[in-house]
């Protein structure tokens, strides 16, 4: 199972869009080979991918991987840096040949709105018999092709289900925790009932070095070391898992070297964009 991290930045990007700072400014000198980092996103082997950010176009031919080859997508929020569903009006018609295979969409109810609005001008027929929209909800477990999905509430915005996923395959587990300021101790008792055993951890990381201290819509890295320490008690990681800081906010100034270095104290991996994990 490969876990390739494409994009680690949050909602903004990293240069931020708009940002003036000296941070940004510094990384926009430094150019795409710099310290850029886009809308965080991630693929699972060739074949599956958690979000879909406005910058999936760019992270297919950055990263070598075809979105033709996408059967399931895995989405945690409506938010814009997670969801970006007028792309989907180009599967098939005029805008894809070659024989496409259905593309399943998994999200909340909000999700399925988003598609809905964003889609409806444009949708072609032909198109929208390719794609397949399944509603899921947390606390629920459902089978996807090959991957065993379990999914769990995250603790982001009070508007909609948003939603964390952990994907397993031939007993190989990748637990996603992004965009949320807290893991419950019920969701993480749901997690170890259902035999979760994760192999890599990616956590929200948007704030750095500092906390938000659980009751925030994000984590930082003090967060991030209670919520593994929750993990570890319920045995739903093992002293073999990989430990991945990513969803970077441009606020925390995260360069590469800095976030490294960080992360090793605590014997945690700090991801950048294209980074791959094998398990």
């Amino acid at each position: 199972m490969e876990i390739t991290f494409l994009g680690t930045g949050a909602a903004e990007g990293i240069p931020a869009e708009f940002c003036k700072c000296e941070f940004c400014s510094a990384v926009r000198k430094l150019g795409i080979s710099g310290e850029v980092r886009t809308r965080a996103q991630v693929l699972i082997n060739s074949n599956a991918l958690i979000d879909f950010p406005p910058d999936s176009f760019y992270h297919s031919f950055a990263f070598g991987f075809s979105p033709a080859d996408i059967g399931h997508i895995f989405v945690t929020h409506s938010h814009m840096d997670h969801f970006y569903a007028h792309d989907f009006i180009l599967h098939g018609y005029k805008y894809a040949g070659g024989g496409l295979g259905v593309m399943n969409i998994y999200g909340n109810s909000e999700v399925k709105g988003v598609f809905d609005e964003c889609t409806a001008r444009e949708m072609k027929p032909e198109v929208a018999e390719k794609l397949a929209f399944n509603i899921v909800s947390p606390y629920s477990c459902f089978n996807a092709g090959e991957y065993r999905v379990i999914v769990i509430p995250a603790e982001h915005t009070a508007t909609e289900d948003s939603l964390l996923y952990y994907v397993e395959q031939e007993n190989k587990g990748y637990l996603h925790l992004h965009d949320t300021g807290n893991v419950s101790d019920d969701a993480v008792a749901y997690l170890a009932k259902n035999g979760a055993r994760a192999s890599v951890v990616a956590y929200d990381c948007t704030f750095g070095a500092k906390s938000g201290n659980l009751t925030s819509r994000h984590m930082g890295l003090p967060d991030v070391l209670v919520i593994k320490e929750k993990l570890a008690a319920a045995g739903v990681i093992d002293n073999d898992t990989r430990h991945v800081l990513t969803h970077f906010s441009h606020n925390c100034r995260p360069w590469r070297r800095d976030m490294a270095e960080l992360a090793e104290q605590y014997g945690l991996i700090a991801a950048y964009d294209g980074m791959k994990i094998t398990i």
